[in-house]
């Protein structure tokens, strides 16, 4: 059994870690909630992202346009900020396509990592928050899925992750990087504001697009296996809002700059909801019947996926705060149905 070291309390809804901090991938979704919180926290924030899935839209903090792939960009913009942490949210996360496209998945997510890697060493920056997945696991073999469980992923999209994971401890050895390996389960949600949310293209996250038929831009949603061994048949999933996961990172970010390092833990709720619950409390929020067709399982999808213990409140002080699946697609949908057709229009 895992016994957490023994850290003083820190409460997440007040950690205000020392900045500049520069957010890697902050126009994209959880980025972009991340980079809010700071600013709100009255911590210096800087973006650096390429909008190759992000939303300039989405950022109204200082913004630096940047390929990871050019090194000395990015040695230009950690000498311009000089930031004291990093916070790294940039990679490639369709698993279908990791799968059908494994060389971008190691390019985009291993190879541009290690350059910034080796730029922050270069630039003498010891503090890295990283945004990991559950994916590192695999096929549960054990549910609630703790930290503890064995990392087998089945994808390149999770391999990389964990490639990414054993990259940073190996730095952390040699070069006394610290970092932090948050490992979410299903991001969902928006800001309560309703001015950040979920803009993806092509969408595969299924609160958006049930919400998406809702307002008509879908016909029906599909729902792949309903003879799950599950109570009604479909697949269980573990939804955490987006201004949690954010939360999480400020809280991380406060611990490694105390010298608290290495940090892995998981951040879900703790709690499953199945994809006809989703939709059921969908129909409930937006007032709208939602057809469903059913489809065959696809391959690979675990009938249930949720996390578990209590790691990241033993070192973060984290507990979600909107875990509710009402509230988590009420804010969804109070974004989408703003911005109907994403952040542009």
């Amino acid at each position: 059994m895992h016994t957490p070291p023994a850290w003083p309390p820190i409460d997440p809804d007040r950690a205000n870690p020392a900045g500049p901090v520069l957010v890697v991938g902050g126009a994209g979704y959880i980025g972009s909630h991340t980079v809010r919180l700071l600013e709100q926290r009255k911590v210096p924030v800087v973006v650096l992202d390429n909008l190759s899935t992000g939303h300039r839209e989405a950022v109204r903090v200082p913004f630096e346009h940047c390929e990871l792939s050019d090194r000395a960009a990015i040695a230009k913009v950690l000498a311009k900020h000089q930031p004291c942490a990093v916070v790294h949210f940039a990679a490639k996360c369709y698993v279908g396509e990791s799968v059908t496209d494994p060389a971008k998945y190691y390019r985009e997510n291993v190879i541009h990592t290690f350059h910034l890697l080796e730029e922050m060493r270069a630039a003498g920056i010891q503090d890295l928050v990283f945004s990991s997945s559950c994916a590192t696991y695999g096929e549960p073999t054990k549910l609630p899925l703790t930290e503890e469980h064995t990392q087998l992923p089945i994808s390149p999209y999770g391999k990389t992750k964990l490639h990414m994971e054993h990259m940073l401890a190996d730095y952390a050895r040699a070069y006394g990087l610290r970092f932090a390996a948050l490992r979410y389960f299903n991001a969902a949600g928006a800001s309560q504001a309703g001015d950040l949310g979920e803009d993806h293209d092509p969408e595969t996250h299924l609160i958006p697009l049930v919400l998406q038929v809702a307002l008509g831009q879908r016909k029906e949603i599909a729902i792949f296996g309903d003879d799950y061994p599950t109570p009604d048949g479909t697949c269980i999933r573990d939804y955490v809002h987006v201004e949690d996961l954010a939360r999480a990172h400020l809280a991380a970010l406060v611990r490694l700059q105390e010298g608290r390092a290495p940090i892995l833990c998981n951040l879900g709720t703790g709690t499953g909801f199945s994809v006809k619950q989703v939709i059921q409390t969908a129909r409930k929020v937006t007032g709208h019947p939602i057809p469903v067709r059913i489809e065959p399982r696809r391959p690979g999808d675990p009938p249930e996926l949720y996390s578990g213990g209590t790691l990241a409140y033993d070192l973060l002080g984290w507990k979600p705060r909107r875990a509710g699946i009402e509230e988590i697609v009420r804010d969804a949908w109070n974004f989408l149905s703003k911005h109907r057709e994403g952040y542009a229009h």
